[in-house]
């Protein structure tokens, strides 16, 4: 299964940097995670090759900060929170694109990082950081095989 990781997000925008701590944290575990901005047109651009795609970002969806959402689907079924990404055309935008475009990978799973400070700064909440070492840890124990696997026909 081709499989590919996204952490979105920005390090100077103080909380809004967890899907870029979980991406580096996943390459220091030897797993590919690319970092991306978030931007909609950014995302779309070439996911439409895989089969699972895994988005990790910072979300304002009122829950307190760290808490971690998951949701899957195809597109999956995001909360309709009045600022659910911190980026203006993000992660819902994106999917109704894809659906339009008919290029949504097959399977998307987003983990949403709840943050609560999003001011110019590299200081992320100690929530937001723990929460993403969480991720990290679960993504890579529930989906290293199939990155394992990726590796292996890489390597044929």
């Amino acid at each position: 299964m081709k499989t590919r990781t996204i952490g979105c997000g920005n390090l100077q925008r103080m909380d809004d940097g967890a899907g870029v701590l979980v991406a580096q944290r996943l390459r220091e575990l030897g797993i590919p995670a690319e970092i991306q901005t978030g931007g909609a047109f950014e995302l779309i651009a070439g996911w439409d090759d895989d089969e699972h795609l895994i988005l990790v970002d910072a979300v304002m969806t009122g829950a307190p900060a760290g808490t971690i959402h998951v949701w899957e689907g195809s597109p999956p079924r995001l909360p309709h929170a009045q600022h659910f990404s911190s980026h203006g055309f993000g992660l819902a935008e994106a999917f109704r694109l894809g659906q339009i475009l008919n290029c949504l990978p097959k399977r998307i799973t987003v983990f949403g990082i709840e943050g609560d400070q999003f001011g110019i700064g590299e200081q992320v909440s100690t929530e937001v950081a723990a929460a993403s070492e969480r991720v990290a840890q679960q993504i890579a124990r529930e989906y290293a095989p199939e990155f394992q696997e990726e590796a292996v026909q890489f390597a044929d």
